[in-house]
């Protein structure tokens, strides 16, 4: 049992709970994080990639939760260019869908809710001719272009845990806290790994589990307090590139909703998302064939070259955590957060978290630590507005790719802008003295070399093959069946020699 309590124990490695050890850590909070698997495994790597203020909220007046997420792709575009990025989204429009009226009022109030400043404001266009009309099927002749922003949304989540970690945080993933009871005027938890357990003591528990929220309120903390959760299922699905430039379509559906079709990994198409509600173990998800049937069909609807089910090459599911609001729609659930909190009394704090986005993370943990300033005396200001993640030092991205490609010139700039995009400034530090390929290890195929593998072993807690291939990059759509074996052989024989499972920080760059 450690010796001091901790001021904070997070359960749940998702992109809400290593937002909030970051900023407590930043505060001087002592911090310990644990996560039953791989950071951002669940919900948080199985978004539409997106930091966007969601422009069809407008629909359900969700005004408030609009302009928090619009002021925050600010904030995230100044800490993390490398993994965030402006684009241009493109509605094409079908009368017969939403009137020109409603979307020309929904994209002015969209342009002012945040506070605007550095993208690109919405505009009317005519399609024929228009760069923005490649992929689409001819016919469509009016379309509505506005702003968002793109993120790899695992890599937020490792990143702000490599924060964290650097600043004091204990940040365990593959620990389970299996029961947590309050002792006197602290928590008591057991938390356990494959290679045995251990009790800690923390003032304040933080409950981030996304879909097993109430679980760990029933079944870890031990409370029966009626909770409101309401599991939907969001599905994508990968095909081959379908439009040229660098730009996203929002395409409407008959059924009111709209999916998003957006540039992927250079040369694929992510298309998603579904709403369906879900019921089960959210560790079970998986998409099923009436989702890959809704999304090919609504693409379809639109593009030049239809989807058709036997062209997806990648898919993906996730459950979203969503506060239940009582609304009868799934699509029209609210997005936004809701905090719960237990031991006002004068017992030892619970906080459990309901909802939220990967877009609004940041300010959540702003909000988090607020609620718990009364039982966190002397707790520091806020400070994670200002403030750039790991990597993120780099100004505009173009001129640092520009300044990497003079650096390392024995590499091709189609790879070194695909390293930079996953690890802003630190992949000089990855490349560090190598002049070519041949340098950089064993090339397991798709790009991914031995050099990256070690330092995300080394750095970003990555121990199974899926935490390279399909959260800390997305290099698993390259990676032949063979040269993934190869890959697990080769993870498998670096961590026999490694006492890793215990690591909380991450080896620091020299």
């Amino acid at each position: 049992m450690n010796s001091k309590p901790y001021d904070l124990l997070v359960i749940g490695g998702g992109v809400n709970g290593v937002s909030i050890a970051r900023d407590a850590a930043g505060r001087g909070l002592s911090v310990l994080l644990c996560e039953m698997g791989d950071l951002g495994g669940a919900t948080s790597s199985a978004s539409s990639k997106m930091i966007h203020g969601g422009l069809r909220y407008l629909e359900h007046y969700a005004f408030r939760l609009v302009a928090k997420a619009l002021r925050e792709r600010e904030v995230l575009l100044a800490s993390a260019p490398h993994i965030v990025r402006p684009m241009r989204f493109v509605l094409p429009h079908v009368p017969a869908l939403r009137p020109v009226w409603m979307i020309r009022v929904g994209l002015w109030l969209y342009d002012r809710l945040g506070g605007r400043r550095r993208l690109a404001p919405s505009c009317k266009i005519r399609l024929p001719g228009s760069e923005f009309a490649t992929g689409l099927r001819p016919g469509l002749e009016t379309g509505f272009v506005y702003s968002d922003c793109w993120v790899d949304d695992a890599r937020l989540v490792a990143l702000a845990a490599v924060d964290a970690a650097r600043l004091g945080a204990e940040v365990l993933p593959r620990t389970r806290c299996g029961k947590a009871r309050r002792a006197g005027d602290v928590w008591q938890a057991e938390l356990a790994t494959e290679n045995g357990s251990r009790t800690v003591t923390a003032r304040v528990l933080v409950n981030a589990a996304g879909p097993w929220v109430e679980q760990v309120v029933a079944e870890v903390a031990g409370d029966n307090t009626p909770a409101g959760l309401r599991l939907i299922k969001g599905s994508h699905i990968v095909v081959g590139r379908r439009i040229t430039g660098d730009h996203a379509l929002i395409l409407q559906n008959d059924d009111g909703r709209v999916i998003f079709v957006l540039p992927y990994e250079q040369d694929s198409t992510l298309i998603g998302t579904t709403d369906v509600p879900f019921e089960g173990d959210p560790a079970k998800v998986a998409i099923s064939g009436d989702e890959i049937d809704y999304l090919c069909r609504a693409a379809s609807r639109y593009l030049a070259e239809p989807v058709t089910p036997d062209q997806v090459v990648w898919q993906y599911s996730g459950v979203r955590p969503l506060y239940d609001d009582g609304e009868g729609d799934p699509s029209d659930v609210t997005r936004d957060y809701v905090l719960t909190l237990d031991g006002e009394d004068g017992r030892p704090p619970l906080l459990s978290i309901f909802g939220g986005k990967i877009t609004t993370a940041r300010v959540l943990a702003e909000t988090v630590l607020e609620r718990l300033a009364p039982f966190l005396p002397g707790l520091a200001p806020e400070w994670t507005a200002t403030a750039v993640l790991p990597g993120g030092d780099i100004g505009d991205f173009d001129r640092f790719l520009d300044d990497l490609a003079d650096r390392f010139t024995g590499f091709e700039r189609r790879w070194l802008a695909g390293l930079a995009r996953r690890h802003g400034s630190r992949a000089g530090d990855i490349l560090d003295g190598a002049t070519g390929p041949s340098d950089l290890g064993k090339d397991f195929g798709g790009g991914l070399y031995a050099r990256e593998v070690d330092w995300l072993i080394d750095h970003e807690w990555a121990r199974e093959p899926s935490d390279v291939l399909w959260r800390r990059t997305k290099l698993g759509l390259r990676l032949s069946e063979a040269e993934q074996g190869a890959l697990s052989r080769y993870m498998a024989r670096i961590l026999s020699g490694k006492s890793l499972n215990t690591d909380s920080t991450p080896q620091s760059v020299s």
